[in-house]
């Protein structure tokens, strides 16, 4: 895979590069107050913490990788950091079982007796970044996510984890899923970035063909989200619900864009994935087709299999995921074409979805470009924006934390020659 100029004035302009970083701290304060487990709580759209919330294990993961990263990249967040891997195994792992309790109040009393492969894939990624970043106690943390997933999901035959197990580690729920996966593969490449174990490289690069490379071009480059409990495509799902936060009914634009940056990514370092700048263009492509309002801007959350909308909300994800994912095929290809895209997403995310005066981004608009809480109340994420910031930077296909760490992310203006 090639890797340079992006054929594009904003992703190889140095002043974008210091507007980028100042993005990313300015993403992190919104997180940086008060001190203590609070940190990692749910946020309203002002920024106050919502004490009526529980702390849940996927956003607490999240962040604390956000932060891993911070640090590693020389900010203000080592605290974070640590605080964060400190809660995940002081107040989250199970004493009493493997794995992670899913969600805590902020008293320490669980408030579920089920465990998601989904959020223990987040841990196994805040494992990651924080060995990279030499966060205290982060092998002793990665070493029990990596565990986890062994022990209560992974299933060797299909090369994949099951979603949801109860505390004993039994299989509960018939549902199988593509979200759970795609995200354990993120995190396993962290994992080979962090210890160079090849085997966690093996095991991202058969779930990304398991759920893309085989099934993606059987439906024209849709994602199939949805899966029966012997792992048949179950497209009739959710479609009572189709708003679901993590199930919804119907393809996710979304989801195609995020593959497209992990399939490129895996391929960089796996030769056996092959074919993978090849399958993002096909990904990115259809995702654009289907998702993208030509007259509005923004991506509608969720369409159907003919690429008619269904959700025409738009999910802040689900830009994040785009700047990503065409900021990549740009250096990947030379190509102007995603260039353009770039800096078409990067225009519509600073008008509609910055907030620059609650903070953060706005995690849902409405059809309109609007505020909306139809899906998402408040501002519970930084996790998707963080990245996003940082993908366009990178001097070589690479995690964002080890970029961070060894400084592989393009210069700011101040010190550019």
């Amino acid at each position: 895979m090639r890797w340079g100029d992006a054929g594009g004035e904003l992703l190889d302009s140095p002043a974008h590069h210091d507007e980028l970083r100042e993005e990313a701290a300015r993403l992190v304060r919104f997180f940086a107050d008060p001190p203590g487990p609070e940190r990692f709580a749910w946020r309203r759209v002002d920024g106050e913490v919502d004490r009526s919330r529980p702390l849940e294990l996927y956003s607490v993961a999240r962040l604390t990788h956000c932060f891993s990263v911070e640090s590693a990249a020389g900010g203000t967040a080592a605290a974070g950091a640590r605080d964060g891997v400190g809660m995940l195994l002081d107040t989250f792992a199970d004493v009493e079982a493997p794995g992670f309790i899913d969600g805590m109040s902020l008293n320490g009393h669980a408030t579920s007796d089920r465990k998601a492969a989904y959020a223990h894939a987040f841990v196994v990624l805040a494992g990651s970044s924080a060995v990279v970043a030499s966060v205290p106690r982060a092998n002793e943390l990665f070493d029990r996510a990596i565990d986890a997933i062994d022990r209560l999901f992974w299933d060797p035959e299909a090369d994949a984890v099951v979603d949801v197990v109860g505390r004993d580690g039994r299989d509960v729920a018939p549902y199988r899923g593509q979200n759970a996966n795609m995200h354990l593969a993120e995190a396993y490449i962290g994992a080979f970035e962090a210890t160079g174990e090849a085997e966690w490289r093996r095991r991202a690069r058969r779930i990304a063909q398991r759920f893309v490379e085989d099934a993606a071009p059987q439906r024209a480059w849709r994602v199939p989200e949805h899966y029966t409990s012997d792992w048949a495509v179950d497209d009739d799902y959710a479609r009572d619900n189709p708003r679901d936060q993590f199930r919804p009914f119907g393809s996710l634009p979304g989801h195609g864009l995020e593959w497209a940056r992990l399939v490129m990514h895996i391929g960089a370092l796996d030769p056996q994935m092959d074919g993978a700048v090849d399958s993002a263009r096909q990904l990115f492509a259809r995702a654009v087709e289907d998702g993208w309002d030509q007259r509005r801007g923004g991506f509608v959350y969720t369409a159907g299999s003919d690429g008619v909308p269904i959700i025409r909300d738009r999910m802040h994800w689900t830009i994040a995921e785009a700047l990503g994912a065409a900021a990549w095929l740009a250096r990947a290809t030379g190509e102007r074409e995603y260039a353009r895209w770039y800096a078409r997403f990067w225009r519509y995310a600073q008008r509609f979805v910055f907030d620059p005066v609650g903070g953060s981004w706005w995690h849902e608009l409405d059809e309109r470009n609007r505020p909306a809480v139809r899906t998402w109340p408040g501002k519970p994420d930084l996790y998707h924006a963080y990245q996003a910031v940082h993908q366009a930077r990178l001097t070589r296909p690479c995690g964002i934390a080890l970029a961070a760490r060894d400084q592989l992310m393009l210069p700011l203006a101040a010190s550019a020659s």
